[in-house]
């Protein structure tokens, strides 16, 4: 590698260093905050705080190196336009091409660990944080009940009334349950825990109860007693399945046919290509007018990385209801965004001056 080569990846490396720490840092503090709180509500174990964190700072760091690079290369190639030292470069013959030669260095040492995290470790940290807030909701559940006080412990479908706690039995309990336009309310004298082993599903058993099952309006009502009934208690739905899709090993998505899984799959493909996307859009975004300020190309740079994501995350949408076909996938908008910054790269380099000035040269 060249001297100019080695200057332009090690200014790269440093901005891009000290944009994505601040970008993490910001993030990180928030996230990290939510985190006490849901500790503090006892909806995650104290002692699981740090873990998460830490598994949560893999995916965030993944998110936000695409962007951290794009800033950071950007920043840096600025600076070089604002010193002179891009013209001193073109007037050595170093054009937008070699200026992007170490940038793609640094770009596919990224890349290659953004696949790693994306395709690999991210739906394993992912696996494990559900891991760890099923198994705290488990524990907390019934240690959220409190006498006097209602309580919903699936987010809602269930509400849950004890007149009284004693260890880790509730007293006297009022269940209510809505069942589509269906209502039912059961009257128990005993509720209490348990927990499949096998599969880790929470339920609360019900001793010696009434429960009254009806439409409200009407007069047709279902009135059953019984000595023991047992009430599951599951999340809803959509947060059971977009748990579920994000903790797949990419092996089960490649094996899938589903929509959703494969839209994840190429969102996860995504991340590394994107990264080489905007590197490419970076430079000939970073070239400004020779009284134009450092940062005059900054504001345009972050409308491009906003579309490019906007579009992302729509293409991704219709992938998932089968709007577009699976072999257009989300490629078309990688392609779209490389053969634009192809072009920028290309009307930069003077290419399409020089083929002018020949043509005009040619005798007729």
């Amino acid at each position: 590698m060249s001297l100019i080569s080695r200057y332009i990846l090690r200014e790269t490396f440093g901005a891009w260093l000290i944009v994505v720490a601040v970008l993490f840092t910001i993030l990180m503090a928030k996230q990290f905050a939510d985190i006490l709180g849901d500790a503090a509500a006892q909806r995650l174990p104290r002692e699981a705080v740090w873990t998460i964190f830490a598994l949560t700072s893999m995916r965030y760091v993944t998110l936000l190196t695409p962007i951290a690079l794009f800033l950071g290369v950007m920043l840096a190639l600025a600076r070089l336009n604002r010193d002179c030292e891009t013209a001193a470069l073109s007037a050595c013959g170093v054009g937008p091409g070699r200026l992007l030669a170490p940038v793609l260095v640094l770009t596919s040492v990224l890349a290659l660990a953004l696949a790693w995290f994306s395709l690999l470790l991210n739906p394993e940290a992912s696996a494990r944080i559900d891991a760890i807030k099923r198994k705290a909701q488990q524990e907390v559940r019934l240690g959220a009940l409190e006498p006097g006080k209602f309580m919903s412990p699936d987010n809602g479908a269930t509400v849950i009334y004890p007149r009284a706690v004693v260890d880790n039995e509730a007293r006297d309990v009022f269940v209510g349950r809505q069942q589509g336009d269906r209502v039912v309310t059961t009257l128990a004298q005993r509720l209490e825990r348990t927990v499949d082993p096998s599969t880790g599903d929470v339920a609360f058993v019900l001793h010696d109860g009434r429960r009254y099952e009806g439409v409200p309006g009407t007069n047709e009502f279902l009135v059953v007693e019984f000595d023991e009934g047992r009430l599951p208690i599951r999340p809803r739905d959509e947060e059971a399945v977009a748990a579920s899709v994000l903790s797949k090993p990419t092996a089960a998505l490649l094996e899938s046919g589903l929509p959703a899984d494969r839209a994840e799959l190429e969102w996860r493909m995504s991340v590394p290509i994107s990264v080489l996307v905007l590197a490419m859009l970076a430079v000939p975004l970073s070239r400004s007018a020779p009284r134009e300020g450092r940062y005059a190309k900054v504001g345009i740079g972050l409308l491009a990385y906003i579309v490019y994501a906007n579009v992302l995350s729509i293409a991704r949408v219709w992938v998932e209801r089968g709007v577009t076909p699976q072999w257009l996938g989300l490629w078309w908008v990688h392609a779209v965004a490389a053969g634009f910054a192809l072009l920028l790269l290309v009307r930069q380099s003077g290419i399409f001056e020089r083929s002018r000035v020949v043509a005009a040269e040619v005798p007729a």
